[in-house]
């Protein structure tokens, strides 16, 4: 029960921490892309404000517009290996192209927001290349700036710039190299810290696990004595003469049966207080579950609870190896048969299969049975929870069988899953690990 809680406490401390940092590192991530592609656009800006104030053009008259003279790095030579621009593209007022250098533009300019993000080629092969045609043909992201270039409060035209998104791609995927080996990384140490310090917190509280267990196990160790001399002393009364129907051989049959329950109850608090965690590796032996399953069918209280019931089993021909305590695992599985049979009505049917996972084995008990309601599925593994108490109480039922067998199971490293339809049945299915 210690080591479940702290695992538990475990879980939910990397769970919560583990989200913090992913949420951190993409808020990281994100503030990094927002201010590499600020750093791009001022760059951009500067570049393109340098160019344009550098245009030189003809005065205009009254009745003319200005006339574009020369545009640095639009001629027809390509622009220097450091200037890191892409393309430059000079655009009448109208619209229309008028200089340009690096891949053939539109003709007409494009209507848009100041900066874009494009791709280029968008559709490779369906525009010519005029510069660096061999190396363009990957496509690579571009970072467009269009600036309306004014003289004297009137646009004279529109300067369109692009540089490549290389270098700032490049540095976040270096980013995220180091998000995805980092993170893992951390949460490993998360997960190290939250274990270490839930042993730490629950330290106080292990002393008080291990004597409640301690408790239960002394208790019903104790137990065992008085009950077995009541017993005794009351089947002692019922053999001796005497008419049978009398009040006293009455009381006598009901403290024998009281004593039995008595028993019943005491032996299954002892083995839950000493199989609470997770069991010895030397009491383990490898099982055949083949043969487990047919051993548990054969046997005389399981042929008992099944008298009125169809039993029957679907195994493989092979045979399925778990490394298990034959005796604990004997007992999870006839708990679940025993509860199959007992809630399922006279003529129904119940039966146990075995199939093989890729890690693990599965061991389903599947009846027709009365089902189990919705809201009673989350308690059924609960210690003495009985979903119809008067039904339970006719039967002998203390509320400690499926409680019993999830413990052995998840002793065993593996786990219990029900699914049912009150009406229609109810299937157990066990998850046991190779």
């Amino acid at each position: 029960m210690f080591t479940h809680s702290r695992r538990n406490l475990t879980w939910w401390f990397t769970l919560s921490m583990g989200s913090i940092l992913l949420i951190f590192s993409g808020v990281v991530y994100y503030q990094r892309v927002a201010y590499q592609l600020e750093a791009v656009d001022r760059i951009l800006y500067k570049k393109a404000r340098v160019i344009a104030a550098s245009i030189e053009y003809k005065e205009a008259t009254a009745e003319t517009e200005p006339v574009l003279d020369n545009t640095p790095l639009l001629g027809n030579t390509p622009p220097p290996t450091d200037t890191e621009v892409f393309y430059a593209r000079w655009y009448r007022p109208t619209g229309q192209l008028s200089h340009f250098f690096g891949p053939l533009p539109p003709e007409q300019l494009e209507p848009g927001p100041a900066f874009q993000t494009l791709q280029w080629p968008a559709d490779i092969g369906s525009r010519p290349l005029l510069l660096n045609s061999a190396a363009t043909h990957v496509p690579i992201q571009l970072r467009q700036i269009t600036l309306p270039v004014y003289h004297r409060e009137q646009v004279i035209g529109y300067l369109q710039m692009a540089t490549p998104m290389t270098p700032v791609q490049e540095s976040l995927r270096q980013t995220l190299m180091g998000f995805a080996i980092t993170v893992p990384i951390a949460l490993g140490v998360i997960s190290l810290a939250g274990w270490g310090l839930s042993g730490l917190a629950m330290w106080p509280i292990r002393k008080s696990y291990q004597q409640l267990q301690q408790f239960t196990a002394d208790a019903s160790h104790e137990l065992r004595t008085p009950l077995a001399t009541i017993l005794s002393n009351a089947q002692v009364g019922l053999l001796a003469p005497g008419d049978r129907t009398s009040e006293k051989h009455q009381r006598l049959e009901k403290i024998v049966t009281a004593t039995l329950s008595m028993n019943k109850l005491v032996s299954q608090l002892l083995l839950l207080a000493r199989h609470s965690n997770s069991l010895d590796a030397q009491t383990l032996q490898t099982v055949d579950l083949n043969l487990l399953i047919k051993d548990l069918i054969a046997s005389d209280p399981i042929r008992t609870a099944a008298q009125a019931v169809a039993l029957s089993a679907t195994l493989p021909d092979t045979p399925v190896l778990v490394e298990a305590e034959p005796d604990l695992l004997h007992q999870a599985i006839a708990n679940l048969l025993s509860n199959a049979c007992k809630y399922t009505p006279e003529g129904g049917w119940v039966n146990i299969s075995l199939s093989k996972g890729a890690r693990s084995a599965w061991i389903q008990v599947a009846d027709n049975g009365i089902g189990i309601p919705a809201a009673d599925l989350p308690h059924i593994f609960e210690r003495f929870y009985r979903v119809d108490k008067q039904r339970s109480k006719a039967t002998g039922g203390l509320g400690l069988g499926l409680a019993i067998a999830r413990q052995i199971v998840q002793a065993h490293g593996g786990d219990i899953y029900v699914s049912s339809e009150v009406g229609q049945g109810t299937c157990f299915q066990v998850e046991l690990p190779y």
